[in-house]
């Protein structure tokens, strides 16, 4: 508790009681860098998601996403032969061994629920696709079209480079398909998206995913689900409130309520 004491003194906070219950009883933020065009950061998700659901935060969290362009100067559209040839090129392999690399992943996907087909990928340039999630997190709509635009693109061949493309899908998570285009026809959000990938080389992220817990835990890579969970019970414990001896006064708990010495009068309310 040192270390959030000093934060708490940083950020100009008297240190009463009342005043470190209400600092530490705000939502867990959990900030997340990632690309649409990574697979990584889709079992990623999955994988935060179990972990949340095991771990003790309950519902008191809150996810921002955070720009990552894997390859900022792609084209809209990436042509070229398959995925597998693609990967081939780029890593020196042969086409073989870049297939059995994805075969690979799709059966790690498989078992987090999700059905990867590299067969019908469309990859492209996902400066956009940024864009319209900056809009939609304006929306408090950020996870859904997170979900859709990971699910158009890793598991239903939707070109995500297209902006025709990322205003259906957005429309089908929620937000206004007229916002969305008239966002993609401006320069909207770039600058937040440029933002969060100097945040990303300033914290020295060269891979997505990458997870920052509580401003103090980094997590680097789809770890597996347990190995998240405890990142997030840690940091949960450490931020839980902080009890004061001598402060404790008397309470009502599932037996009914507590009666001071001396007082009259039944102890139930």
């Amino acid at each position: 508790m040192d270390e959030w004491r000093g934060s708490v003194r940083r950020r100009g906070l008297a240190r009463t009681p009342a005043t470190l219950y209400v600092a530490v009883m705000e939502p867990l933020r959990i900030d997340i860098w990632s690309d649409i065009a990574c697979p990584w950061c889709y079992v990623g998700k999955r994988r935060l998601e179990a972990a949340l659901e095991a771990s003790p935060v309950g519902n008191a969290y809150r996810v921002h996403w955070h720009a990552f362009e894997l390859d900022p100067s792609a084209p809209r559209q990436v042509g070229g032969g398959t995925q597998a040839e693609r990967l081939a090129r780029k890593y020196g392999t042969s086409v073989a061994q870049a297939q059995a690399r994805m075969d690979h992943l799709a059966q790690l996907a498989k078992a987090e629920g999700l059905s990867f087909d590299f067969d019908r990928l469309r990859p492209g340039n996902t400066f956009d696709a940024h864009r319209v999630l900056r809009l939609a997190a304006a929306k408090g709509l950020e996870d859904a079209v997170e979900e859709r635009f990971f699910r158009g693109y890793l598991c239903e061949g939707e070109a995500i480079g297209e902006q025709s493309v990322l205003v259906r899908l957005a429309a089908e998570a929620g937000l206004d398909a007229d916002e969305v285009q008239a966002t993609l026809a401006s320069d909207a959000y770039a600058a937040e998206v440029r933002a969060d990938e100097r945040d990303a080389a300033r914290l020295g992220v060269t891979g997505v995913p990458f997870f920052v817990i509580a401003g103090r835990y980094a997590v680097a890579g789809a770890q597996p689900s347990a190995l998240l969970a405890q990142a997030l019970e840690r940091a949960h414990a450490e931020l839980a409130p902080e009890r004061f001896p001598g402060l404790d006064g008397v309470a009502c708990g599932p037996e009914g309520c507590e009666v001071p010495a001396g007082a009259q009068g039944s102890g139930d309310a």
